[in-house]
């Protein structure tokens, strides 16, 4: 019987979080996108902890929300609990976290995908690429002898390549949630010559709420103001009914438990061979290595409004059954916990994320794409910006259009694809707001300002949401001009309320925006005293406020970022032999020859190119404009016009 043979435009293996994005945005751009998941029940899967954002992470939701994602709208829909993060320090590290509920999310997300035109959902595993003789793709087959041509593949495949689960000395081979794992897809790219990597993560158990005495723990309230993730969302509508989540602690007698049964650990005996990641530890991990404190905090967080599982944040484990029922029931609050789902580690095949270029395609597999713990990342919200980067550009390829290549000056997610693609990565990369150089313009809170345009131009934005970004742009330039230029006097009603807020008076008169400055004060404390201001939206004040408030500092970031531009515009070869640029360290040649830069910003930030290494190949690049014009021009042509207009 012969077997099945289809067209498509774009094939996404993988349904998690960053599948997910990939195959919304290849289908929203009118491909004929199908996405492949070993099983239906697994779109969007939240195998881990029961939320979305969080430190650095909320930025990369409002990223993917800006640019037409979805992540955003869909815990719009779904959440629980929600925080804003970070309040008591400045913008530039607020965060959006949400708690989920994952059964609706996971819900909402498949509701989605089934209603998208273009899009075609297929629950079968995918066992080889194809490509021909030049290493174009051609399609993919799966297990069954299936064939789907296509022009382009986005391998988004999480943790289920070649996965296995250990508790303890109990090994099984699935993938999380006891889901079937993908056994096949590995030795298939293995034979076009992707290099494979083998990481690990883990997740801890879950414990029957009807067992837990919540009297012994610090109740944990969300935000008396719900702000949503998506831009689009109306406030009004995220404004619910919250649930609470709770806080406990570790002991010196769960971590005595815990040391007398390492030997038992999978990761300590030897048995996992894949590398964790460093900043989302197992409690092994978090009492060997911090072996001085006495306690460890472990957040108590609702899965969902319909079931009892809860689960127990900041204690992920590979230990034995029998050790977790022990270790669990020490903790304040958990004496009689009946665990519903051990913990478990689970190991997976990843690739070495240097053999792409910023795009997320292959250098040496033209029109494959990749994205998220595919690419040796963690989390969904990294999984998630990834897919949506790799589903547009697999779109762009086909359409033969640039592709989008966000920079670190200008999004976390251009911080994270940069770092992937530059960095040597051996453990599971996590985002934090410390990687990103240039954070002060990068807070979540004007994610829309910076990306909407870009997803306009690509065409995921309509053009009602691109016109009010363009109007909200121009009420918040008036209102600081309007700031900057009022005065007020030092009337008694002034003084009064300088007085309540603990600031200094005013000697003589002084504009709105140098009060704005003023540590104590802020632009919606100054509304008693400031009749001429006309009403605007919450989102255009906190815009008004933090752009007059860190006008200096924001200025400066400003020049460095211009730096910064000044090095990404200088474009070099690609598939270049940089033993041919005399000067260049032997580290250099190598590490330039594997990762192929594609700009001296990029080559800078390589580990191994060191500055004066930086300035032999800018030797070179001037050189290049007299030995071979035609690729000098080609490449930077775009820099001498800028220069000659100044």
């Amino acid at each position: 019987m012969p077997a099945i043979v289809e067209n498509y435009d774009v094939v996404v293996v993988g349904a998690g979080h960053a599948g997910c994005e990939a195959a919304l945005a290849s289908a929203r751009l009118g491909m004929e996108t199908i996405i492949f998941t070993v099983s239906v029940d697994s779109i969007a899967l939240m195998p881990c902890n029961p939320n979305i954002g969080g430190s650095s992470k909320g930025h990369i939701v409002r990223e993917i929300d800006a640019l037409g994602g979805e992540m955003g709208k869909n815990i719009d829909k779904t959440f629980i609990q929600s925080k804003m993060l970070n309040k008591s320090k400045g913008p530039a590290v607020h965060s959006l976290r949400a708690q989920a509920d994952k059964m609706a999310y996971t819900t909402e997300m498949r509701k989605v995908l089934e209603n998208t035109d273009h899009l075609t959902i297929r629950q079968a595993e995918i066992s080889d690429i194809i490509t021909d003789e030049a290493n174009h793709i051609t399609g993919v087959k799966t297990v069954s002898g299936a064939t789907y041509h296509c022009k382009a593949v986005i391998i988004c495949s999480g943790t289920y390549l070649n996965a296995r689960c250990l508790t303890g000395e109990m090994i099984t081979y699935s993938g999380p949630n006891g889901l079937q794992a993908a056994t096949h897809l590995t030795n298939s790219l293995v034979e076009h010559g992707v290099e494979m990597y083998r990481f690990k993560t883990g997740t801890p158990a879950r414990i029957d709420k009807r067992s837990i005495d919540f009297s012994k723990m610090e109740e944990q309230f969300g935000d008396e103001r719900v702000i949503p993730f998506s831009f689009t969302t109306d406030p009004e509508d995220v404004q619910i009914e919250q649930v609470s989540c709770w806080l406990t602690y570790t002991n010196p007698t769960t971590h005595e438990i815990i040391r007398a049964n390492l030997h038992r650990s999978p990761m300590y005996s030897g048995v996992i061979e894949g590398t964790g990641p460093r900043y989302c530890p197992s409690i092994e991990d978090k009492v060997v290595k911090f072996a001085e404190k006495e306690r460890h905090q472990i957040f108590i967080e609702p899965e969902g409004l319909h079931t009892n599982e809860m689960y127990v944040g900041g204690m992920s484990s590979s230990l034995p059954e029998d050790v977790q029922h022990a270790m669990y029931r020490t903790l304040p609050g958990l004496e009689n916990a009946k665990i519903v789902r051990n913990a478990y580690a689970i190991e997976y095949d990843c690739i070495n994320p240097n053999q792409l270029y910023a795009s997320l395609e292959f250098k040496n597999i033209h029109g494959l794409f990749s994205a998220g713990q595919f690419n040796g990342s963690s989390g969904y919200e990294e999984a998630a910006g990834q897919g949506l980067v790799a589903g547009i550009n697999a779109a762009m390829k086909i359409q033969g259009r640039e592709p989008l290549v966000l920079d670190r000056s200008e999004s976390y997610i251009g911080v994270l694809i940069d770092d992937l693609v530059t960095k040597e990565t051996f453990e599971p990369y996590r985002m934090m707001t410390s990687r990103a150089e240039y954070r002060l313009l990068l807070r979540q809170d004007n994610a829309d300002m910076r990306l909407t345009k870009k997803g306009y131009e690509i065409g995921l934005i309509s053009q009602e949401r691109y016109d009010w970004v363009c109007e909200k742009e121009r009420l918040i330039e008036e209102e600081i001009v309007r700031c900057e230029n009022v005065k007020i006097g030092a009337s008694k009603e002034v003084q009064a309320l300088l007085e309540r807020y603990g600031s200094i008076p005013l000697n003589t008169a002084s504009t709105i925006a140098e009060l704005i400055r003023r540590p104590e004060l802020d632009y919606e404390k100054l509304a008693p005293i400031d009749p001429e201001r006309k009403p605007l939206a919450y989102d255009v004040i906190e815009q008004v406020n933090i752009l007059i408030k860190y006008d200096g500092y924001i200025k400066r970031q400003i020049k460095q970022v211009e730096q910064f531009k000044r090095l990404e515009k200088k474009k070099l070869p690609q598939n270049f032999d940089y033993s041919e640029i005399n000067g260049l360290r032997i580290e250099a040649v190598q590490k330039l020859n594997k990762y192929q830069p594609m700009n001296i910003g990029q080559a800078s930030r390589i580990s191994g190119v060191s500055p004066a290494d930086t300035s032999v190949i800018l030797v070179y690049l001037e050189q290049l404009k007299y030995s071979n014009p035609d690729l000098f021009y080609q490449l930077n042509g775009h820099l001498e016009e800028e220069s000659d207009g100044k």
